[in-house]
């Protein structure tokens, strides 16, 4: 801009020189006329400076604007939303708890009394035999291994027979233990039940009771 008004004022200053000397002047008319070009001139200068200094700002923010434009994300993938593909997850195993069947499938319960009713008196140390009938209430045969076995009180050293037959579910059965009472005189109950070849007890207990005297 200066550098623009320097260079008018110089070719002004040439101007007057060429217009001074013993050249005859020129008409006043014309010497104006020249001022008002060179003024018209920087003021052009000057107007058009000024309309770039202030039209700048908005270029810049248009120019700035229009890069932003050029270089932004396109809408479509700024607003896009992110989908995420769910992994199935694996499948539970559910176990379905099967019902609890019977262990076993033996079972028995007591008849009756056949020998040594309760109550029996007996010396110290006599020796008898206690029968009881009794029942296979179960589902499985008793076979040769089936036997009594002591469940509580006084064993009285009780000793049991072996079964002389099978018994098949509901049938009823004579079973036999030998015992020998004790020397002290007093009240005494000895309970046995039934065991599998397994050695497993089963059933009802069933006792003797004497009193030693």
């Amino acid at each position: 801009m200066k550098r623009k008004v320097f260079t008018l004022f110089f070719i002004l200053a040439i101007l007057l020189t060429a217009c001074g000397g013993n050249t005859p002047a020129s008409p006043t008319a014309d010497i104006n006329a020249l001022y008002t070009m060179a003024a018209e001139t920087v003021i052009a200068e000057l107007t058009q400076t000024a309309a770039v200094n202030s039209a700048t700002p908005d270029a810049i923010a248009t120019n700035t604007q229009a890069v932003l434009t050029a270089t932004s994300v396109p809408t479509s993938i700024r607003t896009a939303t992110p989908t995420f593909t769910e992994t199935p997850s694996a499948t539970a195993t559910v176990l379905t708890e099967v019902p609890p069947t019977d262990e076993f499938c033996d079972n028995a319960a007591y008849v009756t009394d056949i020998s040594v009713i309760d109550g029996t008196e007996m010396v110290p140390g006599q020796h008898f035999e206690k029968t009881w009938l009794i029942k296979n209430t179960g589902t499985c045969t008793w076979q040769e291994g089936y036997q009594l076995v002591f469940g509580y009180d006084e064993k009285m050293s009780g000793q049991p027979r072996p079964l002389s037959t099978s018994v098949a579910p509901e049938e009823t059965v004579e079973v036999t233990v030998v015992l020998t009472a004790p020397i002290e005189v007093g009240e005494y109950q000895s309970y046995w039940r039934m065991a599998n070849i397994a050695g497993v007890n089963f059933g009802e207990f069933f006792y003797v009771s004497i009193v030693v005297r």
